[in-house]
């Protein structure tokens, strides 16, 4: 039995940015922070903990810094492949020096593709990152538009830019007929701060040589309609690279494939694949600072920059080596090998998990929320690159584009039956976590039903909300949009008798709730009052079909709360 006595938050507020978290991104992972106050509060240490929907492996690594032991599963290769480098743990400087000998045979290779002539001194300098520009079929005279130089012209303002000869209006929705390098951002010796000067002509490469993944992204991929890639040329994954950048990635893949030691090997690949996203067009421009490349789509800016590859493979080289330590200080002592932390990752479904029965203390899962995000279609831009791929028609998610082959009834069987299989291996003691966050009552209503048809049972007093401290890309707009930011964390138990189904939401004490919730709103966000309201309704057994964040978000507009823009908080308007 657990160490119970521990009362969790009603909200637990993690950041994001510890040296694990930063490593390796991965679509909504949880924090090692997040996990670790459930597995210390339920478990004792030598207790088993699974997580059937493992993703990064973040369960894993909370499990080992806990002192217990950790079985993971999932059916991403992806997930697979950074869950089980989280946990090796190599010697640093052999790792250094490894990264090191390896980038020189990349260059010794190919040559230094990144040299290029300074336009202030003339001797060579080191090209740190281009910026490139979309080119755009002009609407009115047809001609080719730099993008970069029409917002140039403009002042920088979008609503300002037309093109040189008819004066007809620019924008990215244009029809995109190529690319062109604008600007270099080069190191040299002649300034003590890097220089930025017109792009000069990247050496020349070919790639019919190359044994780069050549990968298609499917036209029935959700992605591939998400983000429009047909119409934007970017079918293959290939095409996301630049040839300068798409060769020194494919050579220095190989160099990585020829290291001996397999823990190295390994883990430098865990930095090459962290690489992968920032190598590519996906890292998108800013006047003020880069943008970064968003995780959970393909999109691909106007303008964005084209970095140096061996400088970002440095970087994440240096990352791991500061996660391997922020784990091994957590264990409490200074080994450097992995045989000490007890972990496995297996390549399985949550809907077969090949334990025992009653033979886990803890189940800590964090299963996909519905039609949110398409793991595997994101994985395949690392997973080309690696050994298998994601069977895509074993997720677990809705499919907005193809409901009927991966529909809500799918989803809803899978999740049943991923939580039986909790029920069926855990202890009668034993508990088990289930992140989860959607902002429809429609999927809420079908986590209700699942874990009731699992022989689960919500502890109302154990419902959490995780704030993981960071809103959503569409939450920084106005915070109106109909997009919940935060999750809850649902702590369930085996069921001892039968279980009523909820019953339906009394209007008057949903309106009660909302006012009620409303009085304390100020300093908070939507998302924050919403699930207030869920875990309301789960411990009053309400049914949660009728309980949408667009209903809370329409009574906030029609009080005097208004939303500050910076913060995404509720405060009172001034009269």
């Amino acid at each position: 039995m657990g160490n119970i006595d521990r009362v969790m938050p009603e909200e637990l507020v993690v950041g994001r940015g510890d040296p694990v978290y930063m490593a390796h991104a991965y679509l909504t992972k949880v924090p090692v922070p997040a996990i670790v106050p459930f597995i210390e509060a339920f478990t004792r240490p030598g207790d088993l903990v699974i997580d059937p929907f493992a993703g990064s492996g973040m369960t894993g690594v909370a499990a080992a810094s806990a002192g217990r032991r950790a079985r993971l599963s999932d059916i991403s290769v992806l997930g697979q492949h950074i869950g089980r480098n989280y946990v090796n743990l190599v010697d640093p400087a052999e790792l250094r020096s490894t990264a090191d000998r390896i980038i020189a045979a990349a260059i010794e290779t190919l040559g230094d593709l990144y040299r290029v002539p300074c336009s202030n001194c003339g001797a060579d300098g080191r090209l740190v990152k281009t910026v490139w520009s979309t080119v755009v079929e002009c609407g009115g005279c047809h001609l080719p538009v730099n993008y970069y130089h029409s917002m140039e012209t403009a002042d920088w303002k979008k609503s300002d830019m037309v093109c040189p000869g008819r004066d007809a209006p620019i924008s990215a929705r244009l029809k995109k007929v190529g690319e062109a390098p604008v600007l270099d951002c080069i190191e040299c010796s002649c300034s003590s701060k890097q220089r930025e000067q017109p792009s000069v002509q990247a050496p020349s490469t070919d790639l019919s040589g190359l044994n780069y993944p050549r990968v298609e992204i499917g036209s029935e991929r959700q992605m591939y309609k998400a983000s429009a890639l047909g119409r934007h040329g970017l079918t293959t994954i290939a095409s996301f690279y630049s040839a300068r950048n798409l060769t020194v990635l494919t050579t220095l893949h190989e160099q990585i494939l020829r290291v001996e030691s397999d823990p190295l090997r390994q883990k430098l690949l865990f930095a090459f694949t962290a690489s992968l996203t920032r190598a590519s067009k996906r890292y998108q421009w800013s006047r003020q600072r880069p943008l970064n490349a968003a995780n959970a789509n393909y999109y691909v800016a106007p303008v964005f920059y084209e970095w140096n590859v061996f400088d970002l493979f440095r970087r994440k080289v240096e990352s791991v080596i500061r996660s391997d330590d922020w784990i091994r200080d957590r264990l409490g002592h200074g080994s450097l090998f992995s045989t000490d932390l007890q972990v496995t990752y297996d390549t399985g479904s949550a809907t077969n998990i090949e334990l025992p029965d009653n033979s886990v203390d803890y189940v800590f899962t964090d299963p996909p929320f519905g039609s949110n995000l398409f793991y595997a279609d994101m994985a395949l831009f690392q997973e080309a690159w690696l050994d298998g791929f994601t069977n895509v028609q074993d997720e677990a998610v809705i499919d907005r584009g193809t409901k009927k082959a991966r529909g809500a009834d799918r989803y809803e069987q899978m999740l049943t039956e991923a939580l039986t299989e909790c029920r069926r291996v855990l202890k009668p003691t034993g508990r088990v976590s289930m992140v989860f966050g959607n902002s429809t009552g429609a999927v809420w209503s079908l986590v209700e039903r699942a874990v009731r048809t699992a022989g689960l049972q919500i502890d109302a007093d154990e419902i959490v909300i995780l704030n993981k401290g960071q809103r959503s890309v569409k939450g920084l707009a106005s915070g109106f949009e109909h997009v919940a930011t935060l999750d809850l964390v649902l702590t369930m138990t085996v069921a001892t008798e039968a279980q009523l189904a909820p019953g339906p939401v009394p209007a008057d004490e949903l309106d009660a709730c909302v006012v009620e919730l409303l009085e304390t709103a100020d300093g908070r966000t939507p998302s924050h009052l919403y699930l207030e309201l869920l875990r309301v309704g789960l411990k009053r057994g309400w049914s949660l079909g009728d309980l949408d964040l667009r209903h809370v978000i329409d009574v906030l507009q029609s009080t005097d709360l208004d939303i500050d823009a910076g913060t995404g908080t509720l405060a009172r308007i001034a009269s």
